[in-house]
């Protein structure tokens, strides 16, 4: 029965002309758990969702199809994704460091220190600070890579079904929960592990040298990210708020 539901679902969404949903994981930005309350209940979505890893890009997304995807502040995501790394993954994965990263994290033992780093009177602490920030997975892989840039996104703003935050994760989950129409027994992972969250007692904290650095490295991240904050409060259909 719940199979012929699914059929019946899908067939309305194609007879009206819908292509696929296309979930993008930008890294470190909630999608973990997203990725994992979607996979569990996406096949009873009105539309078909098609999950991807970190490899799809919103400038290769099918003509026709949609995407979901969720952002964060720069500067959170740096922090998240330098403890990210320096854990390998762990606990949930358990991915190796580079050469690059075992590097870095031998040279910086603190997101706060790297950041730090890149406006070091010493020119060499400055010149391994660049280093580790383009060596260090997610930390050098900034919203570009995804997008492009402001004007690419804003040319597909169509292709765009849903943006979410971070920073509301759980709210704009159950924004999204509903356009789909999965039932409202659908929730984010509570689990640390399954969401991928950092450990209690992770040192987040930056000083104002170190966020002001961030912030000009990240420049066109931010403006990135600002630029879906206007599009979600200027297009309602988009689902955030």
């Amino acid at each position: 029965m719940l199979n012929m539901v699914r059929r019946c679902q899908r067939a309305v969404s194609r007879f009206a002309g819908e292509g696929d949903i296309r979930f993008i994981h930008v890294g470190k930005t909630g999608g973990s758990a997203v990725r994992h309350a979607l996979g569990e209940w996406s096949g009873l979505s009105k539309r078909r969702i098609i999950i991807h890893w970190h490899d799809l890009r919103f400038t290769d997304l099918p003509v026709g199809d949609q995407a979901i995807f969720f952002l964060r502040d720069p500067v959170r995501r740096f922090v998240s994704s330098f403890y990210s790394r320096q854990r390998q993954g762990r606990p949930k994965y358990d991915n190796p460091w580079n050469s690059d990263e075992a590097l870095a994290f031998s040279r910086f033992h603190t997101a706060n220190e790297l950041a730090r780093g890149l406006s070091a009177a010493d020119a060499e602490v400055r010149e391994h600070a660049q280093d580790a920030m383009r060596g260090i997975q997610h930390v050098n892989q900034p919203y570009g890579w995804w997008f492009r840039d402001e004007a690419s996104l804003l040319s597909r703003v169509d292709d765009i079904f849903f943006i979410g935050f971070q920073e509301q994760l759980a709210d704009d989950f159950n924004r999204l929960r509903s356009m789909l129409g999965i039932p409202a027994e659908a929730r984010l992972p509570d689990d640390e592990v399954l969401a991928h969250r950092a450990p209690d007692g992770t040192d987040r904290s930056l000083d104002p040298e170190a966020e002001r650095n961030l912030r000009d490295w990240y420049a066109a991240d931010f403006r990135l990210y600002e630029r879906c904050r206007d599009l979600v409060r200027a297009h309602s259909r988009l689902g955030g708020r």
